[in-house]
C-alpha cells in the first residue's frame, strides 16, 4: 500500500527500506516486476534497502553495501556479483543459498567469524576488520575510504590502496 501511495505521486526517487520482506513470493515478483515496469516506463530512481541479495541484484543498476552504517563498495550491479572486491561483500554473496546441492558443496565458503562490533563503539580503523580474515595492521588504525577499482566500482578496503 505504501508503493502505490509513493507512485500515484509519480515522483521522481523513492526510497523503500526492505517494501517486499514481508511479501509471499508470489506477490512478491509481482511487485517486483510492477517496479521495474515503472523504472522503463516513469523513469523513476528507488533507492532500495535491503538484505535479499537476489532481489537487490534483480531490481538494480548500482548497488551500494554497508557494513556498521559505512559503505564499503559501490558497483554496477553486474560487475558487483561477478567481482566483489570487499571482504565483507564476498562473505555476503557466498551465503546466498544454492538451489543445487552439488554445485553447493563444491563451491568455496568462507564463513565470517568473530563478533559484529557495537555500533555506538565501532573500532577505530575498518569496522570489519575484526570479522576479517584479511585484516592487516593498517585496518586496525586507519578507516579505509572509498577507492575507485575500476570504472564506476569503488571500495573502502586496505587490500587496494596504491
Amino acid at each position: 500500500i505504501g508503493l502505490a501511495r509513493a507512485m500515484v505521486m509519480e515522483p521522481e526517487l523513492v526510497v523503500a527500506d526492505e517494501p517486499i520482506s514481508a511479501l509471499d513470493v508470489s506477490i512478491r515478483a509481482q511487485v517486483l516486476n510492477l517496479l521495474k515496469k515503472f523504472q522503463r516506463e516513469k523513469q523513476v530512481t528507488y533507492l532500495f534497502i535491503a538484505h535479499d541479495l537476489a532481489m537487490v541484484k534483480h531490481i538494480s543498476d548500482n548497488i551500494g553495501v554497508m557494513y556498521l552504517g559505512k559503505l564499503v563498495e559501490i558497483s554496477p550491479a553486474a560487475e558487483l556479483y561477478e567481482k566483489p572486491y570487499h571482504p565483507y561483500t564476498q562473505a555476503l554473496l557466498e551465503s546466498i543459498p544454492i538451489a543445487d546441492p552439488d554445485l553447493a558443496k563444491s563451491r568455496g565458503r568462507h564463513f565470517l567469524t568473530g563478533d559484529v562490533p557495537s555500533p555506538i563503539d565501532p573500532p577505530k580503523g575498518c569496522r570489519f576488520c575484526g570479522r576479517c580474515s584479511k585484516c592487516m595492521d593498517i585496518c586496525r588504525e586507519v578507516r579505509p575510504e572509498l577507492k575507485e577499482v575500476s570504472k564506476g566500482h569503488q571500495v573502502a578496503c586496505h587490500l587496494y590502496d596504491d
